[in-house]
């Protein structure tokens, strides 16, 4: 058996084998084979390790919260569409530069974690001159347009309803975000009243009498060849 050199020739382990207590062919754990000075910084690194790990599990656990900080919800990675579902032309979805990019035919890229009834959802949104998109929520999945509340994303399309607007329900005819400039839009659905903030202000503050849409999805749309959209820092929070 090899014997690390500086080995305690004193030690009750060896002492044991010398007896016949202990097979030749037995390994002892290092820390007993080890000269105590060696044991004791072996034990000591195995305890430093095992701190280190429990610090790392705190971080992450520290993390987790800070991203879920007032009931907000992350909704994208950054890198990928993980927990993101496209109801058709899934190739028009990517990511690029840090963004949920809409670049190709009509697609709606649904966020499938959860539905939501009572709801906030915002994000950062760029848009192309002559584009068309849309954040929805309290939405179903499925093919062609969704049925769903849908804010609009829309800065110089042909479509006079611009950002901001309730579609369907509430319209903003000015253009209160440039062309290729990032804003936010910001969306509170309470029981049948929806507010719309664009850039933090209230644009749409309406009270669907019908009730029309009560529980589904958030989703994104790519309405059409020519359009291209962005997203970032997409957040979702679960109302009472």
């Amino acid at each position: 058996m090899y014997r690390p050199s500086g080995l305690n020739t004193g030690s009750p382990f060896l002492s044991l084998r010398r007896a016949g207590s202990i097979p030749d062919n037995y390994f002892a754990p290092t820390s007993l084979l080890l000269p105590a000075s060696v044991a004791f910084g072996y034990n000591g690194a195995m305890k430093t390790l095992t701190l280190g790990l429990i610090a790392a599990a705190l971080l992450a656990s520290c993390a987790i919260a800070a991203d879920d900080k007032d009931g907000w919800i992350s909704m994208f990675d950054g890198k990928t569409l993980t927990g993101w579902k496209a109801n058709q032309n899934p190739e028009s979805w990517t990511v690029r530069d840090g963004c949920i990019t809409g670049d190709g035919e009509q697609s709606h890229l649904f966020w499938m974690v959860r539905e939501g009834e009572n709801l906030e959802f915002k994000a950062e949104v760029k848009i192309n001159n002559g584009g068309n998109s849309g954040m929805y929520f309290r939405t179903a999945f499925g093919p062609g347009f969704p049925k769903g509340y849908e804010a609009q994303v829309n800065t110089s399309h042909k479509d006079p309803v611009k950002t901001g607007s309730l579609y369907n329900f509430h319209k903003i005819l000015e253009q209160l975000i440039p062309d290729d400039v990032w804003g936010t839009q910001h969306i509170i659905a309470q029981g049948n009243h929806i507010i719309i903030k664009v850039n933090d202000k209230v644009v749409t503050d309406f009270v669907d009498e019908k009730n029309t849409h009560t529980k589904g999805y958030c989703a994104l749309q790519q309405h059409n060849k020519g359009s291209v959209v962005q997203f970032r820092n997409l957040m979702f929070k679960p109302l009472k």
